[in-house]
């Protein structure tokens, strides 16, 4: 099982020492990334993962970057009474979670009118309700606890750039981003920050890993070449996505864009609304 190696937190070394931090999505990519540079700023963390073999590698190698304790749970985000008994679970036994990072999500590709109901559904399910429930029930225990806290829920750039290949992933992308800036707003007077990071095209496994929805095996392979071609030849490790989500926090920054593109997909989606949409049509089918 291929790992990540832990980044320097650098500036933030210590920064969080003793505080909690809980990461979905951590068994791999930037969840894994951003549990290790919270260890090493001194933070005790929560891996949670579907996948619980690479949650628990997270975990211990949060706990040899530095992080005094560290833990595994495996828990799919999309299901509410299971993220339950994990706020539960974490509540009693860890502690109230400080910091927030809803990182779990899952890559989907296809026309519009080639992704089928369980696809949306799906997506939806991990990508926006994950969020969601991580949220609401974290959210809820650090209000109650009445010390502030920080959440910090990845989204993307394609939450403000359309594509007409990435429908689904878009939407539930758009989604996340709208509820960050929400919440933001209703939380502030409790002293919990919101984030919404937005990574752009960053080195992981999702464009290996997404659905793609009304291709036969030839078109899949070519969106797949195509896809990993674009995102090896941009390289853009994790490591300075979890190093941005740890900046973001501590400067409780309300939206996040991280790479160059996305920043300037960011700034074009403000002033020039209408290019964006023009490439979008211009852009080819998955």
């Amino acid at each position: 099982m291929p790992t990540a190696q832990p980044s320097p937190a650098g500036a933030h070394a210590d920064r969080f020492a003793g505080q909690l931090v809980l990461v979905t999505g951590a068994g791999s990519g930037i969840g894994r990334a951003t549990a290790f540079s919270f260890a090493e700023a001194g933070a005790r963390v929560v891996a949670v993962d579907r996948d619980a073999r690479s949650a628990a590698r997270t975990a211990e190698l949060a706990r040899l970057a530095g992080a005094p304790e560290a833990w595994a749970e495996e828990v799919d985000v999309a299901d509410e009474e299971a993220m339950e008994k994990l706020a539960t679970k974490v509540a009693t036994e860890y502690g109230t979670v400080d910091v927030l990072v809803n990182n779990a999500g899952i890559g989907v590709a296809g026309a519009f009118l080639d992704t089928t109901t369980q696809e949306w559904k799906r997506t939806l399910d991990v990508n926006l309700w994950g969020v969601l429930h991580g949220c609401r029930l974290f959210g809820r225990q650090m209000a109650q606890r009445g010390q502030g806290g920080h959440i910090v829920n990845l989204a993307s750039a394609a939450a403000y750039q359309p594509s007409r290949a990435l429908p689904a992933y878009c939407t539930s992308k758009a989604a996340v981003l709208m509820l960050s800036e929400c919440l933001r707003a209703e939380l502030a007077g409790q002293d919990i920050g919101v984030t919404a990071v937005c990574p752009g095209f960053v080195n992981t496994n999702i464009a290996r890993t997404a659905r793609f929805a009304g291709m036969d095996e030839k078109e899949l392979r070519r969106f797949r070449d195509r896809t990993s071609r674009l995102y090896g030849l941009r390289n853009y490790p994790p490591e300075k996505v979890a190093e941005a989500v740890l900046r973001a926090v501590v400067g409780n920054r309300a939206v996040v864009p991280v790479t160059p593109e996305a920043r300037g997909i960011r700034l074009l989606s403000r002033l020039a609304p209408r290019a964006l949409r023009g490439i979008a049509r211009l852009q080819p089918p998955a």
